[in-house]
């Protein structure tokens, strides 16, 4: 399906992308909205013929577990209620811990990258079968930006890619702007990675603004598209015509005008990179030849699959062993223990850092009370107890968590603030069992409520 010249929708700049000109497509976070009803905007949209395609973040794919029926159920059915031609999400994994590793359960809040390894290919193709079994319409999975790199990869970026395309027949979802974001952080090539997978599976492509600091790239999709992200859009071009790009915007967002002027960029670009009207048809790399029978098994380059074989279930073990290594990891980077052989420790503490920094970015937007309540004060008792509790829910749940913690460590000192903190906090908190610091902040709102 050939979907054209899109913007990320987001409700922020729900009016600037309704008065666009040009945009043929819009693409929403499917988290963001409710599975019975749109907004008004998208609504508006939808009846001027503008496809909108339902973005997911959350299922975690690339997760040792299998995919939870619900959250596919959720994912279905604002496809549904879209009328979209397909839905996409990640290649990556957004939780750990649990019934696989007898240990509690950590919630990421940001998308971290698989290993690339045969182990966790099965894992991740089997969940891409389920979740294709349980959607009304096709699956589109995105490539995402890394801080980080998991030691022992067998495979690049690009061959882990054609070899999921193969095995599950799955379309990709090319984010330019994260291969240059592994580009600068991993020393991965863009131009061998497009190389390598297979770009006639491109359902559409990705673009968006990031920034560099002490030398490493931030995906920010809160920054401008930067030069180098278009030259990666202008590789793509000069291989394939993709069915749609879109330019995504997530903070910080700008005037209408700005934006036009990115999508103007991302149009010129795209005109530039094409190839020649007497060069014939846009080229599709081919893929590298097999090795010879007499050169031994070749360990690096993808193998072969048989496209209509039942691989059947992935064992038990593979599972394992992938929830093992991924709740390691994710329990360094939230929870603070050692780091995991193999490891860059000094890009560990970076990515640590971004995913607190995150989740007090997002628990602001959810919980914009918060901020409120404790003013200046907010961001660092934010990151102070990100740094000794884990997430182990949504951002909603992470937003009590906090706020409870604030008051039973007696903040804040303002006795205002804390009486605000608490009505807020026992408002939202609904029934509960009565724990020991449930009874220590209920005890603290009756010593305010009689003052």
């Amino acid at each position: 399906m050939e979907l054209g010249i899109g913007i990320g929708w987001r409700p922020e700049i729900a009016a600037e992308v309704e008065s666009l000109s040009g945009i043929d497509w819009v693409e929403a976070v499917a988290e963001n909205l409710c599975a019975d009803h749109l907004p008004d905007s998208l609504v508006r949209l939808r009846e001027r013929g503008v496809t909108v395609v339902p973005h997911g973040v959350a299922l975690g794919l690339g997760g040792a577990d299998r995919p939870d029926p619900d959250r596919l159920a959720g994912l279905a059915a604002r496809a549904e209620l879209l009328g979209a031609p397909l839905v996409t999400e990640h290649i990556a994994f957004v939780r750990a811990g649990g019934p696989l590793t007898a240990s509690p359960k950590l919630e990421a809040g940001h998308l971290l990258p698989v290993p690339r390894t045969w182990d966790a290919l099965d894992v991740l193709c089997e969940n891409v079968r389920i979740a294709q079994d349980s959607l009304p319409v096709p699956l589109a999975l995105e490539n995402i930006a890394a801080l980080i790199t998991w030691p022992g990869e067998e495979l690049t970026e690009g061959q882990f890619l054609a070899e999921l395309v193969e095995r599950t027949g799955v379309r990709l979802l090319i984010d330019v702007a994260n291969l240059h974001t592994n580009h600068v952080n991993l020393g991965q090539d863009p131009a061998k990675a497009l190389d390598e997978l297979p770009v006639e599976a491109i359902a559409y492509v990705h673009v968006a603004g990031g920034v560099e600091k002490n030398g490493v790239w931030h995906d920010t999709h809160a920054h401008p598209v930067s030069e180098p992200v278009l030259e990666v859009l202008a590789e793509l071009r000069s291989r394939v015509d993709p069915p749609g790009v879109l330019l995504e915007r997530d903070d910080a967002f700008p005037p209408g005008a700005e934006l036009a002027g990115e999508l103007d960029a991302i149009r010129a670009t795209l005109r530039k990179a094409a190839p020649s009207a007497d060069a014939g048809p846009d080229r599709a790399v081919p893929r590298k030849a097999a090795p010879s029978a007499d050169a031994g098994p070749d360990r690096t380059a993808p193998r072969k699959a048989t496209p209509t074989a039942d691989p059947g279930p992935v064992p038990a073990g593979t599972r394992d062993r992938t929830a093992v290594a991924q709740t390691a990891l994710l329990s360094a980077l939230v929870a603070g223990t050692p780091a995991p052989e193999g490891f860059d420790h000094r890009r560990l503490r970076v990515q640590s850092r971004a995913l607190a920094a995150k989740r007090a970015d997002v628990v602001a937007k959810v919980a914009p009370e918060l901020p409120e309540i404790l003013g200046d004060g907010y961001r660092a008792a934010f990151l102070a107890y990100a740094g000794s509790r884990p997430m182990s829910g949504g951002y909603r749940r992470d937003a009590l968590d906090f706020a409870e913690h604030v008051l039973i460590a007696g903040g804040p000192a303002d006795p205002v603030a804390r009486r605000r903190l608490t009505y807020w906090w026992q408002d939202r908190s609904g029934a509960r069992p009565p724990r020991r610091t449930t009874r220590l902040v209920r005890a603290a709102r009756a010593v305010l409520v009689g003052k």
